[in-house]
């Protein structure tokens, strides 16, 4: 998922508990093929599935920090038993208007068992 922009209420100042803000979401995700993919959408991770968690996170309520937000968007990723790895970045996009925008990039393992 690529340049995904939603928004969300996220930031320690008060101005930010106050408004939302638009927040910019990229993941890279890996996962464990199956061996057969056989044209099944089962067999597969789903985007929508993804996108719809991630729609949930952003929505359950204020969020001090993009660390914080980004970790819970991983999580999410990884319930998926497939995904193995989960990069998320999430970037705020109108805190400077010299920047662009400013955020964090964080990678997460699934815990081997």
């Amino acid at each position: 998922i690529r340049d995904l922009v939603l928004s969300t209420r996220i930031g320690v100042h008060q101005h930010e508990r106050l408004a939302n803000q638009r927040v910019r979401i990229n993941l890279e995700l890996s996962y464990a093929e199956p061996s057969i993919v056989n044209d099944d959408l089962d067999n597969v991770v789903c985007y929508a599935e993804l996108m719809t968690g991630i729609r949930h996170v952003v929505g359950s309520g204020h969020i001090n920090l993009v660390e914080t937000l980004a970790d819970q968007i991983a999580r999410t990723c990884l319930e998926d038993r497939r995904i193995q790895t989960a990069k998320v970045r999430v970037e705020k996009l109108d805190v400077f208007k010299e920047a662009e925008s400013v955020g964090i990039e964080i990678e997460r393992q699934r815990n081997p068992r």
